[in-house]
């Protein structure tokens, strides 16, 4: 009689309840039996059907579920569903981002799914709260966040399968691969995967493979998978390439008639001494009355790249241009991004310009903007434009005559010394005096002066880190950017003014939230700093001058990237609400078509206007910035891992040195440390510290030793030395050697 029970009881189904209370659920608009229940658990035995049809019943008495017709069950839908994006975390558990909540709403792992980080989902939240915080479950996946993955393909033994394992730390699951789907690869191969199908009883989504990237730790695989991991193009489509080599690229005298001729004023580029791509010139001319003409000419993308055609299509695809490490994936194919767009010297082309009449105060006498034809006579690396400053820095009285116009060798984009015009020296000198005065202004109106040390690799020919060095901001860049700027600004101004009003693309910049602002004011009061957030105004003053006060110390990078995160995220939209960084009421981006879509948009839109086009429709261009916003995004995150992993590789090579750096974070699982010399950040895990056991205070961002009381406190200088680098999962781990003395 006992050994009955017992056999009773093993065939017990367990948690039944909920499981018919998920399947009805997930399926809510539909009716199920209990024969369709139990072949979706895979039962079909007398004592498990039983079982189905008992608790059926208790459930519809409960008034959990309903019984439609005869034997019919259906969820009743009581509960109120919502809708979020889910965040994983490395644990397998997740948080769903909400509109409908305040908080975050956690997911325990059990609770996921099948959803994958960044779905958006759909999802009830229990009534309860656990731990403190809203618990909820997945119900469907509404939108899949990506379908594509990298990762390394394991195959199996009998060669009948294959898995592949994806190096996000994001992706929890491995993906199986029929043979038949594994295209070529072979074991071991970085691969990319396609997510087909996620049968009800798998455990794993299935997937085929797209494309082999090559053995793994290798530069180009690595690289190639940095670009398909965030499902970016490596190389364009033939159609595209032969679109574009059957162009016509020829400057004719007819087009030029249809312009505002340029190509006699004084006119040049300067851009980084790498750069291929000439997006902008500047001109300049004294006027008789003695105000200055300064024109901003800026490549006429938009004359080349016409609506409706395959070029178009792709480069709205990739919306900008990506800056990895060794290589710029451009968002035109070269005949136009290096060549015929490209502002040459000594070569005419068509551009679309800005231009101005200023006094010497920098006042806006009158602006001018329409497509222009134009001649660069010359090129200049901001290195060589600087020299010309700073060998003239009391000039800004002298006769040109008088003004030095020698180009050191070291310098020199030629390696030897060379003297360019006065003329052109005497325009670079009076429009940095200009520059500078607008600079000024722009401070005083509350812009944050966001000056971000560049982390540089110096390459050997194969591609390997030989050195880093720090690309920093100086008075030619300034120069440049002010008025890049202006042309940016003025350009915004003349639409955004206009009434009735006109749809555009702006590029908007909202306030910083308080919450990170306090984060940041909390993390910045342990290096002795003090900020001031009464109103808007002190708390741009207050971040110029932490910025400020920070320059060239240890933690200048630490705090620049804390009060970057602080600040809410530049984006497009046709919605203008102003840029709060640069304390302007009207900003749009117009001066680089070459390398970013939404110029191409400004230009188009600008010059539809300017022929007394009427308004297009906001909904369409609102979808299109959608699209440059989350493939900027996608490129920045691209471009951040090259970084990363350039960093890696660069670390494999010093092993056994030692390095000094700051703690960069602090979390229970270790410390983060930027070294101070090459910026590269590693990770010192707490069960490495040997000589104590060490607890996490997040009140004092430190661990802290049990008994030794030892503190390693954010912005602390620590010696370290490499652990361990890993290529692969863009991991670097650091032995921590102590306190630097």
């Amino acid at each position: 009689m006992t050994r009955k029970k017992k056999r009773k009881s093993s065939n017990k189904i367990s948690n039944l309840t909920n499981t018919i209370l998920s399947i009805l659920k997930k399926d809510r608009n539909q009716s199920f039996n209990y024969k369709q229940i139990a072949a979706k658990l895979n039962v079909n035995d007398a004592s498990s059907r039983n079982q189905i049809i008992k608790k059926l019943h208790a459930l519809a008495a409960q008034k959990e579920i309903e019984e439609v017709e005869r034997g019919k069950f259906k969820a009743i839908v009581n509960t109120e569903y919502h809708t979020g994006i889910l965040d994983l975390t490395a644990k397998g558990s997740g948080y769903v981002v909400s509109d409908d909540f305040e908080d975050d709403i956690f997911i325990s792992s059990n609770n996921i799914n099948k959803a994958l980080h960044g779905d958006e989902v759909e999802l009830y939240v229990y009534k309860r709260i656990k731990r403190g915080k809203l618990e909820g479950e997945i119900t469907k996946v509404l939108k899949r966040a990506k379908s594509e993955y990298v990762g390394v393909i394991q195959i199996h033994n009998k060669k009948n399968f294959a898995f592949v394992v994806p190096d996000s730390n994001k992706m929890h699951k491995d993906i199986f691969v029929p043979i038949n789907k594994i295209n070529k690869a072979e074991e071991g191969d970085k691969v990319l995967v396609h997510l087909e199908d996620w049968p009800d009883k798998a455990d794993s989504p299935y997937g085929k493979v797209l494309k082999v990237l090559g053995k793994p730790g290798e530069h180009n695989t690595e690289i190639h998978s940095i670009l398909a991991e965030y499902g970016l193009p490596s190389e364009f489509p033939y159609e595209v390439e032969e679109f574009v080599n059957n162009l016509d690229t020829l400057i004719t005298a007819d087009e030029i008639k249809k312009r505002r001729d340029m190509r006699d004023v004084l006119t040049f580029t300067i851009d980084p001494k790498d750069a291929k791509d000439f997006d902008d010139a500047l001109s300049f001319q004294v006027l008789d009355n003695g105000d200055y003409e300064i024109g901003i000419h800026i490549a006429d993308v938009s004359h080349y790249l016409q609506e409706g055609t395959v070029l178009d299509d792709e480069a709205y695809e990739r919306a900008t241009s990506i800056y990895l490490v060794d290589r710029v994936v451009p968002m035109l194919p070269e005949v136009l991004s290096n060549n015929a767009c490209s502002l040459r010297p000594n070569e005419e082309k068509y551009t679309f310009s800005a231009v101005f009449q200023l006094n010497d105060k920098a006042e806006i006498k009158s602006q001018w903007f329409g497509r222009t034809a134009t001649y660069s006579d010359a090129r200049f690396a901001y290195e060589e434009a600087q020299a010309i400053i700073e060998q003239n820095i009391s000039s800004s009285t002298v006769e040109m005559s008088q003004i030095n116009t020698s180009i050191p060798a070291e310098v020199s984009l030629t390696g030897n010394e060379y003297n360019t015009t006065p003329e052109i020296a005497n325009a670079i000198l009076k429009m940095n005096n200009l520059a500078k005065i607008m600079r000024r202004k722009r401070m005083s109106s509350g812009a944050i002066s966001f000056d971000k040390v560049e982390v540089k690799f110096n390459l050997d020919n194969n591609s390997n880190p030989t050195g880093v060095f720090f690309k920093t901001s100086k008075d030619a860049n300034k120069l440049i950017e002010e008025f890049m700027l202006l042309a940016n600004k003025k350009v915004a101004e003349f639409i955004g003014k206009q009434s009735p009003n006109k749809t555009f693309i702006y590029r908007v910049h909202d306030e910083p939230n308080d919450s990170k602002l306090a984060v940041l004011q909390g993390i910045v009061s342990r290096f002795g700093y003090k900020l001031n957030f009464n109103d808007r105004k002190s708390i741009s003053t207050s971040l110029n001058n932490l910025l400020k006060d920070v320059n060239g110390k240890k933690e200048q990078n630490l705090v620049d990237t804390l009060a970057i995160r602080s600040m809410s995220k530049a984006e497009y939209t046709t919605k203008n609400i102003g840029h709060y960084g640069l304390a302007f009421d009207y900003y749009s981006h117009f001066t680089s078509p070459i390398r970013r879509y939404p110029d191409v948009l400004a230009h188009r839109l600008l010059q539809h206007y300017l022929d007394g086009g009427k308004t297009v429709n906001e909904d369409l261009y609102e979808e299109k910035c959608q699209h440059s916003s989350n493939m900027e995004y996608l490129a920045t995150r691209a471009e951040r891992d090259s970084i990363k992993y350039m960093q890696i590789k660069f670390m494999q090579d010093h092993k056994n040195e030692e390095f000094v750096g700051v703690i960069s974070g602090v979390t229970d699982w270790g410390i983060y440390v930027e070294i101070i010399s090459n910026k590269c950040e590693g990770m010192v895990r707490i069960r490495d510290i040997k000589d104590d056991h060490y607890t996490f205070d997040e009140s004092q961002y430190a661990l802290i030793g049990n008994s030794t009381k030892n503190m390693y406190q954010l912005g602390d200088e620590v010696v370290v030395k490499v652990k361990e680098t890993d290529l692969l999962k863009k991991h670097l781990d650091f032995n921590l050697i102590g306190k630097k003395e």
